[in-house]
């Protein structure tokens, strides 16, 4: 886990330990994140966004270049943090908020360390919006490979089902509008994923945004 604040770190080693979490390292910064990734070869990562030296974004870039199994959970303060857009863009599986419960905080380490994102497709339909369209973003998110922008890979139901994810339906949502099993569904999904070059859930409704599929502040699908 990184985070520049001491204190932070003890409270969710504690946390993680006590539920059967292992945890393998600290940093207190980007880079020594970077190097502690590039050592330890950990299956997830809690990253802050904000820390000296370099900040979170940079070092996840780097952590998930040199480990793309690894899965990076960023660490905020806000719900809306201006830099959690580009996060998820550049690969990071979901956000967490610092005043998280502990059983929030070992369920979503489990949950990222399965594949899946963390966020709940709304959350992240809610932070695209508000960002996708650069108004209020910052700096832009990092550009996603060309791979990502050529949709013509996909079978007709697959863009559909991409286009629902990113207006922020989720599997069994999904699998009523389409009146397909939760499996059929999750098996769409998965090819998508594999013909797309997705990481997981999370970017694959910043991918939604990103080739126009669904439009900032548009109406829910």
């Amino acid at each position: 886990m990184a985070d520049d604040q001491a204190l932070v770190r003890t409270g969710f080693r504690l946390i993680l330990t006590m539920r059967g979490i292992d945890v393998v390292g600290e940093a207190a910064d980007g880079a020594e994140a970077v190097e502690a990734a590039r050592r330890l070869r950990p299956d997830v990562v809690l990253m802050d966004i904000r820390m000296p030296n370099m900040d979170g974004l940079e070092a996840a870039r780097r952590v998930l270049e040199q480990n793309p199994d690894c899965r990076v959970l960023m660490l905020t303060t806000f719900d809306l943090d201006r830099y959690v857009y580009a996060a998820l863009a550049l690969g990071a599986s979901g956000f967490l908020l610092k005043d998280v419960t502990p059983e929030h905080l070992a369920a979503a380490v489990r949950l990222i360390n399965t594949g899946d994102a963390l966020l709940s497709p709304s959350i992240t339909r809610r932070l695209v919006e508000r960002f996708a369209s650069g108004g209020d973003r910052p700096a832009p998110a990092p550009e996603l490979p060309a791979v990502h922008r050529d949709l013509t890979a996909l079978t007709p139901r697959e863009l559909e089902v991409l286009t629902l994810m990113g207006g922020g339906l989720s599997n069994a949502e999904l699998a009523r509008r389409l009146t397909l099993s939760e499996a059929t569904v999750k098996t769409h999904v998965a090819r998508i994923f594999a013909k797309l070059a997705l990481r997981d859930r999370a970017q694959a409704v910043v991918l939604a945004y990103e080739t126009g599929l669904v439009s900032p502040g548009g109406p829910a699908a």
